[in-house]
């Protein structure tokens, strides 16, 4: 639907200027935006293209000029890139899921569904289930017995959550997550190669064939309010005790938290990131795309790992981290500076070599 600027404005407490009836119906980037569009120009490259589409009112960091730039409005933001988040929200016009429970859903008769809860076709609801007042289930998906869902939820096609796990109000799940998938627990009857090469430092490697005995999961997965899990990730329940992820959590696509893992409060884990069994996690952790954590370790409150940081030992609170071996960001970067210098190195030595050698010969 259309909203005038004063409409957006107001919902989102910001500065609009100019023609404030003026409507627009959607969102764009300054060169493709049409006159029904709000562009949305809050870098100066962004504001620069205005002039290459047909925007009447954009999105603008506060204190720009909008009138110099031939525009009919403005909305003004002190932090534009946080008001976008309030902007898509208004804009979105959701999956199309279809409201209320389709017939060919099967859902037992001891499942609790909330008021206002919607049901896509072919989805399987089992014994026990949950489901928070509200809350949305996209076509296909798959909620295990006794597991009990928060208000609000959102869960697209393909969602597996399986049984006795906990989940908070106003949880999202992009297609194809699987949430308590047993962990990946195995165990030789003597030990292993791989127990003595970590045990030596890789001094002793010596092996035999072994069978691997499986250790059942017999925990679940716990996860706060306002959590959020992108496409094709995983978390793993855990083997005794639940693996947790606490309030205001994001997960990116394609990441993997192992079994017993536990996960703080406003963390964000980027794509590909892979936290192995026993880790344990503050609260405002980043790890960016690629990060891996190896197993049992912790990651202190508020540290940052940049992308395809590999964490093989403890991280303080804080701490910023590059690397595989992950270092401080600092140390990182002058050994990378190190390791460009390399080849200059190289040559300088072999001229001094050469010259030494003349030297000597001329003795």
């Amino acid at each position: 639907m259309p909203y005038t600027i004063k409409d957006i404005a107001n919902a989102l407490g910001m500065t609009a200027e100019g023609d404030l009836l003026l409507t627009v119906s959607g969102l764009a980037e300054p060169a493709d935006a049409g006159p029904e569009q709000l562009a949305l120009a809050s870098r100066p490259e962004y504001t620069a293209a205005l002039g290459q589409g047909r925007a009447r009112a954009a999105l603008l960091a506060a204190g720009t000029d909008w009138r110099a730039l031939g525009l009919e409005a403005a909305i003004l933001a002190d932090r534009p890139r946080y008001a976008m988040s309030g902007l898509t929200a208004m804009m979105d016009p959701g999956a199309g899921y279809v409201p209320g429970i389709h017939p060919n859903t099967v859902i037992d008769p001891s499942a609790e569904l909330g008021e206002g809860v919607s049901v896509g076709p072919f989805t399987v609801i089992e014994a026990g289930a949950r489901i928070g007042a509200g809350s949305v289930i996209g076509p296909q998906a798959y909620i295990g017995r006794d597991v009990v869902i928060g208000a609000g939820a959102l869960m697209h096609s393909g969602v597996r959550i399986m049984a006795r796990v906990h989940v908070g109000d106003r949880f999202v799940a992009q297609p194809n997550v699987v949430i308590g998938g047993d962990g990946f627990s195995f165990v030789t009857p003597e030990v292993s190669g791989v127990e003595k090469a970590r045990a030596s430092l890789g001094e002793d490697n010596s092996d035999t064939e072994q069978t691997w005995a499986r250790i059942a999961s017999l925990g679940a997965v716990t996860i706060g309010n306002d959590v959020e899990i992108g496409a094709g990730s995983t978390v793993d329940k855990g083997t005794i005790r639940d693996t947790r992820i606490g309030d205001g959590t994001k997960l990116d696509n394609l990441v993997q938290v192992g079994h017993n893992v536990v996960i703080g409060r406003n963390c964000l884990l980027c794509a590909n990131a892979a936290v192995a069994g026993s880790t344990v996690i503050g609260n405002n952790v980043v790890l960016g795309g690629k990060v891996g954590v190896s197993d049992n370790l912790r990651i202190g409150d508020g540290a940052i790992l940049g992308g395809a940081t590999v964490a093989l030992s403890n991280v303080p609170a804080g701490r910023v981290m590059l690397g595989y071996p992950a270092m401080k960001m600092e140390t990182h970067v002058e050994a990378y500076k190190g390791l460009r210098r390399l080849p200059r190195l190289f040559r300088d030595v072999a001229e001094i070599k050469k010259s030494v050698s003349k030297l000597m010969g001329n003795d």
